[in-house]
């Protein structure tokens, strides 16, 4: 659950890459970027020193210029001496705004002007330099303070290969002698930022969008701190960083659901809660996916817009977007999946890039049917997150109808208001709305088929256990969708009731 590795990080407004190093733990993500510290001397408050550059011979000093003003980055040199590999990397840049070489303001010029000048700058250059805290991965400068073993390392873009020469003169003024007091530096990775992962969430996809991003994600913290977007080199890194983090996620999310379940009454437990990407309907609505979260808590399925506050106020779980009767809800899985995401490392381990259609078929999401035909899509990134959304919602459902135990709607059959009650102990049964006298009872075991005209009337099938014969019911309800759910929910409860290892796990004795 801890790990350490390097990476890349994507500014979209620059459209560069950062080389980063990650540091996950129990309860953060860090993010540490290269810097420059002082380690001995006094350092200076601006960072930035003057230099001048002595050419004795053509061999003498050579610089490679990469970057430039047309693609948005400054102006990098590795500068190497005879000989030597040099220990810095620097930027040409200047305090306030200023850039020069040799008097010559180069802020905004262009790789090319900028080799002219430094290949037209005579015997003596000038120049201003201050070291690079962030340097796009493209131009693969060193990392660290290179050896004299080290070799230099060139960019594929924008590398000159610059030799300074001064035109067959031999003498010149010698440099200058270092002094004891000027500061020297060494590159550091420092944390840069520290995401806290309670309650944080990971995401593969473009904000508002369906579309994935390819070997990279970001995550974002509940006080609203993000990483930006981390890339990785392959699909099994990326998949593997993804789980780790989520995973720490997931258990920091279970012991504060534990923490918060102790102040509270049986009846208002938290059995799960978390951050997903709700889909629209149809993509014609032309609305964009929001993110959501979700709690399962006593007797009810909560959508938040963001976590209340307060996890055990009532009044800010009041403040839920939607609320429903956990046993009037239908948990349904999109598409199944093999668990800890087997066929997905599978196809990432290999290589094997989705196509757009492929992602959206194969999305990992579930739908929450509720009353009146009305439905939630929602997308979790892992199958491991599917999984745990199923087995959570069985439970909650479990745990709902144990408590009421019975639920009775108002219908009606040929003209007659009559009410029909669905009870864990003893099954259906219909009675007058006025009398209460029982019209007729049956068991769960007896019901053999339904069928509904999608509205509001439905056809319940049960086998008559004097005759053994088949007799039908037939009854209308306002919220059709509701009573079916609520079967469900009590069939499958009743079904669940039977396994002693699923009772077992629950708190409490319940009989069948």
């Amino acid at each position: 659950k801890d790990f350490t590795d390097s990476t890349l990080l994507f500014n979209e407004e620059s459209n560069n890459t950062y080389d980063v190093c990650l540091r996950l733990t129990r309860d953060a993500l860090t993010i540490q970027k290269l810097d420059v510290v002082c380690t001995s001397g006094s350092e200076s408050q601006v960072n930035v020193r003057e230099l001048k550059l002595y050419i004795v011979h053509l061999s003498s000093l050579f610089l490679a210029p990469q970057g430039g003003a047309e693609h948005n980055v400054p102006v990098v040199i590795s500068k190497i001496f005879k000989d030597q590999v040099g220990k810095e990397t620097l930027s040409i840049t200047g305090e306030n705004g200023e850039v020069q070489v040799n008097g010559i303001n180069v802020e905004h010029c262009t790789h090319q002007e900028v080799v002219h000048l430094l290949r037209t700058a005579g015997d003596e250059v000038t120049i201003t330099v201050r070291y690079l805290r962030e340097v796009p991965s493209f131009l693969k400068l060193p990392l660290g303070s290179p050896g004299l073993g080290h070799s230099r390392v060139s960019s594929p873009l924008f590398d000159s290969g610059l030799h300074l020469s001064s035109n067959g003169s031999n003498t010149t003024p010698s440099p200058p002698s270092p002094s004891a007091e000027e500061p020297k530096y060494e590159k550091r990775w420092l944390d840069a930022v520290c995401l806290p992962l309670l309650m944080a969430r990971v995401s593969r996809y473009k904000a508002g969008t369906d579309k994935s991003r390819t070997n990279c994600f970001e995550v974002l913290a509940l006080d609203g701190t993000d990483t930006s977007i981390l890339q990785f080199c392959t699909s099994a890194e990326s998949t593997d960083w993804l789980q780790a983090i989520s995973t720490n996620i997931n258990d920091l999310t279970q012991e504060h659901v534990k923490i918060i379940n102790k102040f509270c009454s049986s009846d208002d437990q938290i059995v799960h809660m978390g951050w997903v990407c709700e889909c629209p309907e149809s993509r014609a609505t032309g609305r964009p996916s929001a993110l959501k979260f979700l709690a399962l808590r006593g007797a009810y399925f909560y959508i938040f817009k963001c976590p209340p506050v307060s996890n055990i106020d009532t009044a800010d779980w009041g403040q839920a977007e939607t609320t429903y009767n956990l046993y009037e809800v239908l948990f349904k899985v999109h598409k199944l999946w093999m668990s800890e995401d087997c066929w997905l490392q599978a196809r990432l381990y290999l290589g094997l890039e989705l196509s757009p259609e492929q992602q959206d078929v194969e999305s990992l999401c579930f739908s929450i049917l509720v009353g009146h035909g009305q439905s939630h899509t929602f997308r979790v990134e892992l199958a491991s997150e599917l999984a745990v959304w199923e087995k959570s919602f069985q439970k909650a459902v479990f745990l709902e109808v144990q408590r009421i135990r019975s639920k009775s709607y108002l219908c009606s059959s040929q003209g007659s208001v009559l009410s029909f009650t669905i009870d864990f102990t003893s099954g259906f049964s219909c009675s007058e709305g006025s009398s209460k006298s029982v019209l007729w009872r049956y068991k769960f075991s007896q019901l053999k088929g339904s069928s509904d005209d999608g509205k509001t009337r439905v056809k319940l099938l049960f086998k008559s256990a004097e005759s053994n014969q088949i007799e039908m019911k037939e009854l209308e309800f306002a919220n059709l969708t509701a009573v079916l759910h609520c079967i469900h929910s009590f069939i499958a409860a009743k079904v669940a009731s039977m396994d002693p290892l699923f009772v077992c796990s629950f708190p409490g004795n319940y009989n069948s």
